[in-house]
């Protein structure tokens, strides 16, 4: 913390992913309250998949040859400009005339544009990290990010299940904006960066399979990214917490606001613990751990009829995930060389990051097929088998050591 640059960057993760992950939890409500279809929630985040998944290699290449500062300037624009449409998309006085199908073809088209540019912000994101801090203190750094982007990606949407109920969905999304800006106001006081690359006359296709086969054969790094994925894509009761508020619990607006703070509680917990007493000790079985009690938790919130429990079940996510994601981070970041970050993160982003969205396409498939209660304890039990198969098949992941 001592390095200025570093608690600006810290602004900028905590700022984006709190405006971005509000704005999904405000679309989703909007877009099942129009509809009352649980495949409508897992279009949205198909539209978002889709172009990042399709594009996250390409994106870590263009990543590693540009100024770091620069793209993610690029991005935060663009991101403005995505906030201002759906801002307009949600003012009933706008779409006035328009009929619900337009609406909603024009939103997943917004959220379709915002895969593209999350294919760039992410090792944009990442690369920029190493080059603010020295590498010996890459671990401590990686806690403080990884720390601010947990509590903001967790955080934004019980603001956003909140402001639902206290401003309605359209005022809402303008509070989006002017987290936007806040991070963009805070990528102007970082200066620009060395470029790490050199052209030795490599094709694209030469540089984008040298990043794939980095990570197919760091067995650590690879198997990491493999379990988070499976995770969160089978673990992902986030896309059912809407139906669960609205028609499972029945508690309304403010419940849906009560239940994406429950895991924010846990996440914040873990994360302060954390960045004051980093994992250093068993770090690959501590992984291990918090993934399958991570399972536990969703199947136990899948089940649940009483409010109360899953509210307990959605604070053991959070206290758990935040294990897991700041592990995962540390391997990459000591385990990625300057001139590859771009890609290696791109890989990560594939891996993980676009896990969310189709995640949410599957929690939703699931749903419309054996009900949202069968889909969330499903996941669950799939989130075991995993954690399971990784530990039986990773001796990488039970003896890994973390050291700057």
């Amino acid at each position: 913390m001592r390095y200025q640059e570093f608690k600006f960057f810290l602004i900028i993760r905590f700022a984006l992913i709190f405006a971005l992950s509000m704005q999904f939890a405000i679309i989703e409500w909007k877009v099942y309250s129009l509809t009352k279809n649980p495949l409508n929630l897992g279009l949205i985040g198909l539209a978002e998949f889709v172009p990042a998944f399709c594009l996250a290699l390409f994106a870590g290449n263009i990543v590693d040859k540009r100024e770091k500062q620069g793209m993610v300037k690029k991005c935060l624009g663009g991101y403005l400009v995505i906030g201002a449409g759906l801002f307009l998309l949600t003012w009933d006085e706008v779409v006035a005339g328009i009929p619900q199908s337009g609406v909603l073809l024009m939103i997943y088209l917004l959220v379709f544009c915002g895969g593209i540019l999350r294919a760039f912000i992410g090792p944009s994101n990442f690369s920029l990290l190493g080059l603010l801090v020295p590498r010996a203190l890459y671990i401590n750094a990686t806690t403080w990010s990884t720390s601010a982007w947990q509590i903001g990606a967790i955080a934004g949407p019980v603001l956003g299940g909140l402001c639902i109920a206290w401003l309605g969905v359209h005022w809402s999304m303008l509070l989006v904006l002017g987290f936007v800006l806040v991070a963009l106001a805070a990528v102007f006081r970082i200066g620009r960066k060395q470029v790490h690359y050199k052209d030795i006359g490599e094709t694209v296709k030469e540089r984008l399979t040298k990043g794939l086969k980095f990570v197919w054969n760091t067995k650590v790094l690879l198997n990491a990214m493999a379990l988070d994925m499976f995770a969160v894509l089978f673990g992902g009761s986030v896309a059912m917490m809407t139906i669960y508020a609205q028609d499972i619990l029945h508690v309304g607006s403010e419940g849906f606001g009560m239940m994406r703070a429950a895991p924010a509680v846990g996440s914040c917990i873990t994360l302060m613990l954390l960045a004051y007493r980093p994992i250093v000790t068993k770090p690959g079985l501590k992984l291990l751990g918090s993934v399958f009690g991570f399972g536990i938790c969703i199947i136990v919130f899948g089940l649940s009829k009483n409010f109360a429990l899953s509210l307990i079940a959605l604070f053991g996510t959070g206290l758990l995930d935040g294990v897991s994601v700041i592990i995962r981070q540390t391997i990459l970041q000591l385990k990625t060389p300057d001139d590859m970050r771009g890609r290696v993160s791109s890989v990560s982003s594939i891996f993980v990051g676009s896990s969310n969205e189709l995640g949410s396409f599957e929690s939703g498939v699931a749903a419309k097929i054996i009900g949202p209660v069968g889909s969330v304890v499903f996941g669950g039990c799939m989130t075991l088998a995993v954690v399971i198969t990784t530990y039986i098949i990773s001796p990488a992941m039970r003896k890994l050591q973390l050291k700057a």
